[in-house]
């Protein structure tokens, strides 16, 4: 007589039931019988919904996969004759892309005689590494690839909490607008 240890629906033990016994408790609360550990002696079965069991599974995997975080590597390149101005906005830029927590991938092209002063664009790299250490760190130190000098920035704190922080900070100009509109004396 073949029996199973029996789970009610909200995880209290039932006991060990006969199958039979089982499928008619089953059948009375409108729930399906499901096998939950087959190797154990004697096997394990739950009353539950089934069908909301399956939807609740994938509404948690879709809620994970929304929650990963994918880290971009961005490029930023500069001339060797960057202008004061064009330098600020592309260092604004790199510092954006830290912040959001992605790695930058800093360029310098060399044109014409210039590749023979490869110092100047180690000079200019280490300038920017400092003006931006605040968000990241380097990763990879200028390395020279034909006529480019690359050097990775990675963030200092990672994508996942940058996008915690981004959707927090969004959220609190909500709030205090809506404390604002609230009237006064009430």
């Amino acid at each position: 007589m073949p029996e199973v240890r029996l789970v009610g629906p909200a995880g209290e033990q039932v006991g060990v039931v006969r199958i039979e016994e089982a499928l008619r408790m089953a059948q009375e609360a409108d729930l399906d019988l499901v096998e939950v550990a087959p190797m154990s002696k004697p096997p394990v079965a739950k009353l539950m919904d089934f069908g909301k069991f399956k939807y609740e599974a994938a509404q948690k995997v879709r809620e994970a996969r929304k929650n990963q975080v994918n880290t971009v590597l961005k490029t930023v390149r500069f001339g060797l004759k960057i202008d004061d101005h064009d330098y600020g906005t592309k260092r604004a830029q790199i510092e954006k892309f830290l912040k959001a927590g992605d790695k930058v991938k800093v360029i310098v092209v060399f044109r014409g005689r210039e590749q023979s002063r490869p110092e100047m664009g180690v000079k200019l790299l280490q300038k920017l590494a400092e003006e931006v250490s605040a968000f990241g760190s380097v990763e990879s130190n200028p390395s020279v690839d034909g006529r480019n000098m690359v050097m990775v920035i990675g963030p200092t704190k990672n994508k996942a909490e940058a996008k915690a922080e981004a959707k927090k900070a969004a959220k609190a100009p909500v709030d205090a607008k809506k404390d604002e509109s609230a009237p006064a004396g009430e």
